[in-house]
């Protein structure tokens, strides 16, 4: 019989005068528990929500918060909780409007795919959850404040590493271990490009609502270097070099969680306008914290801008199994000699590390170099062919 059955039969004198003590007391307790669990579900028809997929390669994460307690209604596709991993935050989702029973888990579990994780009945919700959720919900991703800097203080505050971090942290080693990384620099003027974008860059906004920076420019410069020098744009595969006809063009984003590198797809088909549009979204994506794993899926090439943050110099690290990463960094004015003449001009210091294995210096300086050269006069981007 099951449980049901069993606790409905269970309570009744003529099902103890017939079993007697066949049933101990033991799995009578343990009965009771589980056949209560079932007939309160089967009572108000409540359904039990699993962790979902969450990728091939993903089977378990963390739950990081609840968005919702035990009393709380809710709306479908509503969510109830978030579930991070090494590589996303996942959220589960309330498959029906209704009211939450039960949760099955505690923050900062380790919960696995298929996992039972709350239940919830159907049938209430709607505006009502709207009134529940007038007041704001502490964030609760943020690490604790650290110790207060009183005279003689030497107090230490612990905060557990996030699996984004873990991951990160264990990604920049391997690189480390299993590259044969070097890293060479140069300097660009950036007098014609600026010039180019303070032109049009107001034009630009007001026709496609989107400001044009330098990303695009050094995007679309470093796809024509690469169609010149492929292995920057190549990788390793076992014992096999594979060069890539494509460029799904890897951009590093800062977000509260760590660095991600979301992909821009097929840049090698793309103007300046439709890169930036493309860069803005991803960057939103990562900084609300809505990136997918197909986002930040494969990559055949890196641009990381520590200039942003006022970085001059930096030596940037390889994104595993790519060849190579470009460091764009601080724009600031430096004497220069120009035509026999020391003159002023806005100067950023690029740096291209690159995996040995694949490159020769020769080739990596010559990347390097036919990147300032279209960044120093981008008209020449219009004549070359992708």
């Amino acid at each position: 019989m099951d449980h049901v059955q069993f606790i409905a039969a269970a309570r009744s004198r003529a099902f103890f005068a017939s079993r007697g003590a066949q049933y101990t007391a033991v799995s009578l307790s343990k009965g009771w528990k589980v056949a209560d669990t079932h007939i309160r579900r089967a009572q108000f028809h409540s359904k039990t929500v699993k962790v979902p997929q969450m990728a091939e390669s993903i089977s378990e994460g963390t739950l990081r918060s609840w968005s919702k307690q035990v009393g709380d209604t809710v709306e479908a596709d509503e969510e109830v909780a978030t579930i991070e991993t090494d590589k996303i935050d996942v959220s589960v989702n309330a498959p029906a409007a209704g009211r939450i029973v039960e949760l099955l888990a505690k923050e900062e579990d380790t919960v696995s795919v298929g996992q039972d994780l709350f239940i919830i009945k159907p049938g209430e919700g709607g505006e009502e959850v709207k009134k529940q959720d007038s007041k704001p919900k502490e964030d609760k991703s943020k690490a604790p404040p650290p110790a207060s800097k009183t005279p003689g203080n030497r107090g230490e505050t612990r905060v557990k590493m996030n699996r984004m971090r873990l991951r990160i942290a264990e990604r920049l080693k391997e690189s480390q271990n299993a590259a044969a990384s070097l890293t060479t620099f140069n300097e660009i003027d950036m007098s014609s490009l600026m010039e180019m974008r303070k032109k049009y860059k107001d034009e630009v906004l007001k026709e496609h609502d989107v400001k044009l920076g330098f990303m695009s420019a050094f995007a679309r410069a470093c796809t024509l270097a690469l169609k010149e020098i492929p292995a920057a744009n190549a990788s390793i595969e076992g014992d096999e070099i594979v060069y890539h006809d494509f460029v799904d063009l890897s951009v590093a984003v800062a977000t509260p969680k760590g660095l991600v590198t979301p992909v821009v797809r097929n840049v090698e088909d793309m103007g300046f306008v439709e890169i930036e549009k493309e860069i803005a979204a991803l960057g939103n994506k990562a900084r609300d914290g809505k990136l997918s794993l197909e986002d930040m899926a494969g990559g055949t090439f890196t641009i990381s801008n520590g200039g942003v943050f006022g970085s001059l110099y930096g030596t940037p690290i390889i994104n595993l199994p790519q060849s190579a990463v470009l460091g764009m960094h601080a724009i600031k004015d430096k004497p220069v000699v120009v035509n026999g003449q020391i003159v002023i001009r806005p100067i950023m210091v690029v740096a291209l590390t690159y995996d040995h294995r694949l490159l020769d210096g020769r080739e990596a300086v010559t990347f390097l170099v036919k990147v300032r050269d279209y960044i120093e006069d981008p008209r020449k981007m219009l004549l070359a062919s992708s």
